[in-house]
């Protein structure tokens, strides 16, 4: 047997803590990766318990089959052609489950792998559904799974005022928490009456070599979402995914998604060797390659773009002082020295928010956008304002750390 258990097979594999759910109506919110240890879909796998009845399904952003490529691209609701039941959406027509879709289990079991990162829409699609089901009396489970990127934590907490699809709390950008420790914090810091259990992993280290956070070589990788191949691309994510809000490519097109960036019009050698002069320390426990990608599709699609590639796969990687995000905003802040008048920030609807900048939302407040925009800012400045946060996140999350 592995050494680690999931959540699920843990469920799975003890008729003890399956007897509460005997005889009461069940629903599952679960993606691709929702899967046991033999890589049996978590839907199929409760559906063969004959003691559970199952009878709803939900899916987040990107459905419950994960077939949804990029953002803002909705998925229906359809019913399962297999086990007969209905599979809503909880990214279409509705963000929040609708008292009919409510009405349809009395317990609901939540099995979503995430990346440890707060604009991951998972995390907002969790304070949701506990919203709801504190609202209409349901019974909420949490089959846990690990952060595949543990527990350093890093960034600026989101402001009041700021939270949105892709920032559901104060957060700071690298929370280090699972999903059950997230369940915990939602109902203590929100005042939520509602009957939470998390089925906790065994045997789940986030400290140990080499996956730190993942157990690499135990368990299959299976992307959560579709631009979600691997490790790498979950270690580089707190930083990468603010590419999002700038007119940058993060690689999506590519085999590499969210682990480089570039663009037609920059010199990656010349932004390499800035960053490096700017604050050299933020750019430990990786290397960084510059190299060249044409995107197949989304931003710069089917033109040569100049970038930079985060590798975090070797023996150079050192995950204790790896620190993507302010890696990434170094990234920013040398492009804005090197070219002040460079259109980086990316005016768009993001998200369906209309009236805020996309790499505000990103961030949870205007503060990295002014630091980045300010030639009067050093690395030292947003260093202090980030420590204060990360200091404050240290103190508040300890009391619902389960491992």
């Amino acid at each position: 047997m592995s050494a680690i258990e999931f959540g699920l097979d843990r469920l799975l594999n003890n008729p003890e803590l399956r007897k509460p759910l005997h005889g009461r109506r069940l629903a599952l919110v679960a993606h691709p990766a929702s899967v046991t240890a033999r890589l049996t879909h978590a839907l199929d796998a409760l559906a063969a318990l004959p003691e559970l009845r199952l009878t709803a399904a939900f899916g987040p952003q990107h459905g419950l089959r994960g077939d949804k490529q990029d953002n803002m691209i909705e998925s229906p609701d359809f019913v399962d052609p297999v086990h007969g039941i209905p599979v809503f959406s909880l990214y279409g027509e509705v963000r929040r489950p609708t008292p009919a879709m409510i009405d349809s289990f009395d317990v609901l079991l939540i099995d979503l792998q995430d990346l440890g990162c707060r604009i991951y829409t998972f995390i907002t699609t969790l304070r949701y559904l506990l919203q709801a089901a504190a609202t209409h009396g349901k019974s909420v489970w949490i089959l846990d799974r690990p952060n595949p990127v543990g527990r350093p934590l890093e960034g600026l907490l989101l402001r009041p005022g700021w939270e949105s699809f892709v920032g559901a709390g104060a957060l700071p950008m690298r929370h280090g928490l699972t999903m059950g420790e997230l369940a915990y914090w939602f109902v203590g810091t929100l005042g939520l009456d509602v009957d939470c259990t998390v089925i906790a992993m065994h045997g789940w280290l986030p400290d140990a070599a080499p996956g730190y956070g993942w157990p690499a070589g135990e368990r299959s990788w299976i992307n959560p979402s579709p631009n979600a191949p691997n490790v790498s691309m979950a270690r580089c994510y707190a930083g990468t995914v603010m590419l999002e809000g700038t007119t940058l490519s993060e690689g999506r097109g590519t085999t590499r998604p969210l682990e480089l960036f570039g663009a037609p019009d920059i010199d990656a050698g010349r932004l390499i060797a800035t960053m490096d002069a700017l604050a050299p320390d933020w750019l430990l426990g990786c290397r960084l390659r510059e190299c060249w990608f044409e995107p197949t599709f989304h931003k710069h699609a089917g033109r040569l773009c100049r970038g930079v590639q985060i590798h975090v796969d070797d023996g150079h990687y050192q995950h204790p002082w790896f620190r993507p995000w302010r890696l990434q905003c170094l990234a920013f802040k040398a492009l804005r020295r090197l070219h002040p008048d460079y259109p980086l920030w990316r005016d768009f609807a993001y998200e369906y928010e209309n009236d805020r900048l996309a790499i505000d939302l990103i961030n949870g407040s205007p503060l990295l956008r002014e630091w980045v925009d300010d030639p009067a800012a050093t690395p030292a400045d947003l260093d202090a304002l980030s420590r204060v946060d990360e200091d404050a996140w240290e103190r508040m999350r300890q009391e619902f750390l389960l491992y």
